[in-house]
């Protein structure tokens, strides 16, 4: 399979508690990178096999991300594989050491490009939230009442999220979630370090502004 390999649906990214998002995760390490690089130089080298791992490493971790930056499933699947298009198109540009750095900010540009194409032909924004959130099945083990309760938050949550600027969502969803650090931030979407930190500061505030009838969905 090539790069226009169709992407799965496993698995979603968990919220976070929305208590959290008032505290810093720290900066994220990333184990797979010696693996990543050699997978880019056999890509780079024409092996078509070492770019699809690639897709099959990431697909699932780019959609969790378009999905809550554009609020929409069906539009994430369009920005994720609009992503890995461009990524191989462009692979012999990558001189960076992280490849999950790199896919990840070409994931959040080409979210931003799918929604605001959206925005300018709407039809039905966010459609996906007049049935249940799309989530993988539940294990037979699980509590019903958690599961609905998980459900709920990402209800919620992705709510929530649509409230925010752009810019303040992928801020929030990049160093809460993603756990990139300021100027990594500032590097991945193209603003100043201050815009950052106003972005992230501004998106927190106006979070739990609007999770405050939902907030008894994030105690335990």
């Amino acid at each position: 399979m090539g790069p226009h390999a169709r992407l799965g649906r496993r698995r979603r990214l968990a919220p976070e508690a929305v208590e959290e998002l008032a505290q810093p995760v720290g900066r994220a390490v990333d184990p797979f990178r010696d693996r990543d690089l050699r997978l880019v130089e056999r890509a780079k080298n024409g092996d078509l096999d070492a770019f699809n791992d690639l897709v099959v490493h990431y697909q699932d971790h780019l959609l969790a991300i378009s999905t809550r930056l554009t609020g929409d499933v069906e539009a994430a699947h369009d920005a994720v594989q609009e992503s890995f298009i461009r990524a191989y198109r462009n692979l012999h540009a990558f001189r960076g050491d992280s490849f999950r750095a790199w896919i990840v900010r070409i994931a959040v540009n080409a979210s931003t490009d799918v929604l605001r194409l959206r925005k300018r032909r709407p039809s039905q924004p966010y459609p996906e939230r007049d049935d249940e959130p799309w989530e993988p099945p539940a294990p037979a083990s699980d509590d019903p009442e958690r599961v609905a309760v998980r459900r709920a938050q990402t209800r919620a949550l992705s709510a929530a999220l649509a409230e925010l600027t752009e810019g303040q969502r992928a801020a929030i969803l990049l160093y809460d979630v993603e756990g990139f650090d300021y100027p990594e931030i500032a590097h991945l979407t193209g603003v100043s370090l201050g815009t950052v930190k106003s972005r992230i500061h501004r998106g927190r505030l106006a979070l739990r502004e609007v999770l405050v009838d939902s907030m008894e969905l994030f105690r335990d």
